[in-house]
């Protein structure tokens, strides 16, 4: 195992960390220093981050938002920039493609230009998908991949069109994952990747008991074992 960290002290600190347990609650119930554990959990979410699920096909719901610290906690400089909703603001995106019944994939992304989106949308939804999206979708090209473009029209106050095509999964998942960051505190912008990483994982397998979901990162890690070690 990584962080030589034994298995029984790794299966300890998964099960508090499932469990919502902050790092220094882990430190206290697994005796582990608390800068350890930081470096474990760190790891993890490393590991999080470069599990992408298979392809999704069928139905799939395509959006984006904005995540970003409060106004006040900016610094001077930022601040006298300024921000806006939507685009042009200067909170991160965030792009997410939610298979319906199956998972989710929310990668942190530079820049909501066609030329970042396209190849995302290319490479995790199979050819002749069903792709849903808010009318601001318009420019990434999807009916050009072979799939089927539907829209549902947020700007004219329409969330579910008359053919049913709606991303309310997707928004479902924005505000859990914005609950779950909003209950931090307050992260630094260059860690944002691992902790959306942690919530996707987390929302993806919330159907699982607490003893599963420590059996699925443990399945994660040893992934990290070299042949023989």
């Amino acid at each position: 195992m990584p962080l030589r960290l034994t298995r029984h002290q790794w299966a300890r600190l998964l099960r508090c960390h499932v469990q919502g347990l902050s790092a220094a609650a882990i430190a206290q119930d697994t005796g582990l220093h608390r800068q350890r554990v930081l470096r474990a959990l760190t790891h993890l979410r490393e590991r999080r981050q470069a599990h992408v699920p298979p392809v999704f096909q069928g139905t799939v719901e395509v959006d984006e938002t904005y995540v970003g610290s409060r106004w006040r906690n900016w610094r001077l400089a930022r601040r006298r920039r300024g921000s806006t909703h939507g685009r042009g603001t200067a909170k991160t995106p965030v792009f997410g493609i939610l298979c319906r019944g199956g998972q989710v994939w929310a990668p942190v992304v530079p820049d909501l230009a066609i030329r970042t989106l396209f190849p995302l949308i290319r490479r995790q939804v199979r050819r002749g998908s069903i792709v849903c999206t808010d009318a601001l979708r318009l420019d990434t090209g999807i009916a050009a991949n072979g799939s089927v473009h539907r829209l549902v029209h947020h700007d004219q106050g329409e969330f579910r069109s008359r053919h049913g095509t709606h991303i309310n999964g997707l928004e479902g998942f924005w505000g859990y994952f914005k609950r779950r960051l909003a209950a931090k505190g307050g992260i630094r912008q260059d860690r944002l990747p691992l902790y959306v990483a942690e919530y996707v994982w987390r929302y993806n397998h919330r159907r699982l008991t607490v003893e599963q979901q420590v059996q699925q990162l443990m399945r994660l890690l040893l992934k990290d074992r070299k042949p023989g070690g």
